[in-house]
């Protein structure tokens, strides 16, 4: 086992940034995982830390070492990828002590590795098997197996679940927190699966555009995102925003007021563009918002879609203002709409004239311009009760 840090990590590729000053560590045994879009540069920057790619910039240790010129063999890593690429005219036992027989281990070591391997991703009476009599789990498995032989101090896995079926992925995440569980191995995981990142880190990395944008628990990107991107990046449906202006006491937005607690986020003044975050499942039904010890003053909507999902139903909402403002104007507009997580016994209908009210507690404000979150609920109680978000974060 070993721990990871980067240290100013830069990669590029003619006039293109794909890791952009990049530092973060990772403790030994810790499991984190890069996240965030397609091209973001979470791949990439793991192939910096396996050797497959040379940053431009920086540094890359592991354990106390500096391994930033090594070959990848010199590394002490092992990695699992996407593409499974078994040998298929090896069996199950050839293909995972393939790398062994490389390095010459004596016939004795490879068996007692790769039979040990098989018990821990649970391959035990299918080592005679092709990988063409395997499913897509278990080939899945195979690889790992083959990682895990090297006995490495870093595992690198590069969405090795992508090319399984869902209910495949569901079952493989909990086999691998299992093996991380029992080989208490360093892990560091590539995906753009929020589910994946969310389930089985410890630590989540989310990138953008080549820069780490927070570093922190899973729970603490969500409920304190350290901008504006993560706070839509992470979470699924996506967190709600309305731009909006700081009044005195109040943030004015298009369609709806909302109450600011001034001790809440002391640093904005009358007069502040600022943008205003509420995820679905923190908007409510106004007649429900007894439950809520600070609601918003209600804002009038009418229902447009309705999304059943089995234990919660989105609702999507068009804010109308007044009625001179109505949601025929531009139907369109994404700043005209508002989701909604209701309970499935929620009566509610399509086309539906409602209230809603918002939990001021769980209200979240970033600046405009910049994307940096200013505060995590907009209560005195909230301020108190919430600290500010931990974590690197770049706007």
């Amino acid at each position: 086992m070993a721990r990871v840090r980067l240290e100013n990590v830069t990669k590029r590729f003619e006039d293109v940034t794909a890791v952009d000053d990049v530092s973060l560590e990772v403790e030994d045994g810790e499991f984190v995982t890069f996240v965030g879009p397609s091209g973001c540069g979470k791949s990439t920057t793991m192939e910096t830390v396996a050797g497959l790619t040379k940053p431009t910039e920086g540094r890359v240790f592991i354990g106390d070492d500096e391994v930033t010129n090594l070959a990848p063999k010199d590394r002490g890593v092992a990695m699992v990828f996407q593409n499974i690429a078994l040998f298929p005219h090896m069996d199950v036992f050839e293909n995972v002590s393939f790398g062994l027989r490389l390095r010459t281990y004596d016939d004795d070591e490879i068996r007692r590795r790769v039979e040990s391997a098989a018990e821990i991703v649970q391959l035990e009476g299918m080592l005679e098997r092709m990988p063409d009599e395997l499913s897509g789990g278990q080939r899945q498995r195979v690889a790992i197996a083959r990682a895990i032989v090297r006995n490495p101090d870093v595992f690198l896995m590069d969405e090795p679940l992508a090319n399984l079926d869902a209910k495949l992925r569901v079952h493989m995440r909990t086999e691998l927190q299992r093996l991380h569980r029992e080989l208490g191995t360093t892990i560091i995981y590539v995906t753009h699966d929020q589910a994946e990142a969310m389930t089985m880190s410890d630590r989540i990395a989310v990138l953008n555009e080549g820069r780490l944008q927070q570093i922190a628990p899973p729970l603490v990107c969500y409920n304190e995102p350290a901008n504006r991107f993560v706070a839509g990046f992470i979470g699924s449906p996506s967190m709600n925003f309305a731009e909006g202006t700081v009044t005195n006491g109040h943030i004015e937005t298009a369609h709806f007021d909302v109450s600011l607690a001034r001790a809440a986020v002391p640093e904005t003044a009358v007069g502040d563009e600022i943008t205003v975050g509420i995820r679905p499942e923190d908007v409510h039904v106004a007649e429900n918002a007894d439950v809520l010890d600070e609601p918003s003053e209600p804002i009038d909507v009418r229902t447009d879609v309705l999304e059943p999902m089995g234990d919660e139903v989105f609702v999507y909402l068009m804010l109308t203002d007044s009625a001179d403002h109505s949601m025929e104007e531009d139907p369109t507009s994404s700043s005209d709409q508002l989701l909604m997580s209701v309970t499935p016994d929620t009566e509610i209908r399509e086309n539906q004239s409602v209230d809603v009210v918002l939990d001021r507690s769980k209200v979240h404000l970033f600046e405009t311009e910049t994307g940096t979150a200013l505060a995590h609920g907009i209560t005195d109680r909230s301020e108190r009760e919430s600290g500010p978000a931990t974590g690197e974060a770049d706007s």
